[in-house]
């Protein structure tokens, strides 16, 4: 068996039409958790969803603007997602934010 570690998951979900100074935030958000050395970070396109105000958003190609759903994962200790926290609360002023304790798996060396 595997070695394991506790770790934090964070998840930020908002709309890909969503702006911080003329950027999509979640290119921001991965760009700073980065900076700050988390373990790493995935930004999911979703083609389909809906949220707080319960309008449909879908990918047809009919609607390419239409305000798609977007989830971005973190996973580290949750010491480091602690701190990471206060750039998520700058650059997500409309969007859910979740947390949750994982088992954290590694299959490959560490680096």
């Amino acid at each position: 068996m595997a070695p394991s570690d506790e770790g934090t998951l964070l998840r930020i979900f908002m709309g890909d039409s969503d702006r911080h100074e003329g950027e999509p935030p979640y290119k921001v958000l991965v760009r700073r958790a980065h900076d700050l050395g988390t373990a790493g970070a995935t930004v999911l396109h979703g083609p389909l969803g809906f949220g707080r105000r319960s309008l449909v958003h879908s990918a047809k190609l009919a609607e390419l603007g239409t305000d798609l759903p977007v989830v971005i994962e973190i996973v580290d200790s949750e010491d480091a997602i602690r701190r990471y926290m206060a750039e998520v609360g700058a650059l997500v002023p409309d969007g859910l934010v979740t947390l949750e304790r994982v088992r954290i798996v590694r299959y490959g060396p560490r680096r």
